[in-house]
């Protein structure tokens, strides 16, 4: 008995570890860009515009495979899929670090396939195996994300030095930086492994559902749908121009990046704070409402009295990471099935993707039109208000359904222990 409990702690450390390091290889591959943007351009004669591609890219990738990634994973198995997701990246990543214009933007489009498969199937997978802890798990896997994203973009610059007086030849020193990360993927697919020998495939009636077409046409879908895509619009405007602000509003680019790290890190902090609340809480509307909330006075703040960047951006570090861990846990609490839960998280991110990759470009646009960020930072912050109105009908406490009548959240695998 002694040994079969042992048995059985050691596999479900072993699932947990896998999905931790899958988590944090959503993010860190894309996370040390910014800060080796400028060298980046410089090395390979990038013009802005062709800059500007690298941190869109990934989120068009995004938009593109996340529809197909419940197919797939309801074709091959979640285990099968997540595995190919980090045998992904870390293609992206070696093909990345090749040091040519040619390789860096269709490494970058390999990395973002994999990290889009592993953004839609994780919801999925929380729903199979934690039904009972879906909001502890979300949380859980977010924080990995966010303080392995803020690590990464901390020591990028570092490495990157660190190349140069190894005055390694074999590749530049920005493309050492980025594919030093290529450690945590192998780490996956390793930790991985048991999962795909213990792997069952998909049952009669998965492999013979429909492809939940009745989502697209459902208003409590699109409810989540735009709840997912205004937060992460407002959260990529943040990694792409944050730095830019603060240097315009009379910052240092050594405190711009400082006060960018902390942003970073302020949106995995939620998840602390999410874990032990969102168990708590039957009705998750006014916590939902709350969190955009703070990014309407984060940017506000940030426009009438940059002297306190640092606090409005931790402010808004939390409202966004705290956004997207409940917008990714109703997903699984507002669904019947993994297979479901996994529609639907595509359907949400292919379009919450798709806004996101337009955010960066036109909010650049807006500022060089009327040249300063003003106008940027006011447009922002009726954006996060619009996002509040999405956040409260995205959080209602009913399943989405294919039928009229919609179903309470009353079913054991929706009630958290």
């Amino acid at each position: 008995m002694t040994t079969l409990s042992t048995s059985r702690f050691a596999s479900s450390a072993c699932l947990l570890l896998g999905i931790f390091l899958i988590a944090m290889n959503l993010r860190c591959p894309l996370t040390g860009i910014g800060p080796l943007l400028d060298i980046i351009r410089v090395e390979l004669d990038l013009s802005a515009t062709q800059a500007g591609m690298i941190t869109t890219l990934p989120l068009l990738t995004f938009a593109f495979f996340s529809p197909i990634a419940s197919t797939i994973g309801r074709r091959c198995g979640l285990e099968h899929t997540l595995m190919l997701s980090q045998i992904l990246i870390i293609a992206g990543l070696m093909a990345r670090s090749m040091g040519s214009t040619a390789a860096l933007f269709s490494g970058t489009v390999i990395i973002g396939a994999g990290i889009a498969l592993g953004n839609v199937l994780l919801p999925s997978l929380m729903k199979r195996d934690f039904p009972t802890k879906i909001s502890t798990m979300t949380s859980l896997y977010v924080l990995v994300m966010g303080v392995g994203s803020a690590i990464i973009a901390a020591i990028s610059q570092p490495l990157a030095t660190f190349a140069n007086t190894l005055s390694i030849s074999v590749m530049p020193s920005w493309a050492f930086s980025l594919v030093s990360v290529i450690i945590f993927p192998i780490l996956a697919v390793l930790v991985w492994l048991p999962q795909m020998r213990n792997h069952t495939p998909p049952t009669k009636d998965t492999a013979e559902m429909d492809s939940h077409s009745y989502l697209w046409r459902n208003i409590d879908a699109w409810h989540m749908t735009l709840f997912l895509a205004l937060n992460s619009f407002l959260i990529y405007i943040f990694i792409s121009w944050l730095p830019t602000i603060l240097v315009e509003q009379g910052y240092s680019h050594h405190e711009a990046g400082v006060i960018h790290s902390l942003f970073l890190l302020f949106t995995a902090v939620p998840a602390i704070v999410l874990i032990p609340l969102m168990k708590k809480l039957s009705d998750k509307r006014m916590l939902s409402l709350s969190l955009p909330l703070m990014m309407v006075i984060g940017l506000v703040g940030l426009n009438v009295a940059p002297s306190a960047a640092i606090v409005w951006a931790m402010i808004c570090g939390f409202g966004s990471g705290g956004g997207f861990i409940v917008a990714l846990a109703m997903i699984g609490l507002r669904t019947e099935t993994p297979h479901q839960a996994a529609a639907l998280s595509g359907m949400s991110q292919f379009f919450a993707y798709i806004f996101a990759a337009t955010g960066p470009i036109l909010m650049g646009a807006i500022h060089e039109h009327y040249g300063d960020w003003h106008v940027v930072l006011t447009l922002s912050a009726l954006l996060a208000l619009t996002c509040c109105a999405f956040a409260v009908l995205a959080s209602k406490s009913s399943i989405v359904s294919s039928r009229s009548i919609q179903k309470p959240l009353v079913s054991t695998a929706m009630v958290e222990d």
